[in-house]
């Protein structure tokens, strides 16, 4: 990350607009994904919200998440709904596409991608 020692991932992709803008651009792109899609309510704004807040924390932006509603406890909250490894995958490849449609420059979309990837892969419950 060529930046700033003391400036955040949250701030160096651009704070709360850039995180609101890959939100906004991802659901859709994942409601559409035919692995995925299916796991997520037909109503998304409630989880958009909830991943709004989630990111802006996990990126090192305002505590938001733990704010509102405490501890993440992600990998507790993924439990009921059955993650593989090609969810993970799938989960990542949705949000790489997000990240390209709102036009994130391509270092930070990799390190943003790379610091997702540990807690996508860290969800799998389910062998297949």
């Amino acid at each position: 990350m060529t930046t700033n020692p003391s400036m955040t991932m949250y701030e160096w992709i651009g704070g709360e607009q850039t995180v609101r803008q890959i939100v906004e651009v991802f659901y859709p792109i994942v409601i559409k994904n035919e692995s995925i899609g299916a796991l997520f309510p037909e109503d998304i704004r409630n989880v958009q919200e909830k991943q709004f807040l989630f990111l802006t924390q996990f990126l090192g932006g305002p505590p938001l998440y733990s704010d509102q509603y405490g501890h993440p406890m992600m990998r507790a909250r993924h439990m009921p709904f059955p993650i593989t490894k090609e969810s993970a995958d799938a989960w990542l490849s949705c949000m790489e596409q997000a990240l390209i449609e709102i036009g994130l420059e391509e270092e930070k979309r990799e390190v943003v991608l790379q610091r997702l990837s540990q807690p996508a892969y860290h969800f799998i419950n389910k062998m297949k």
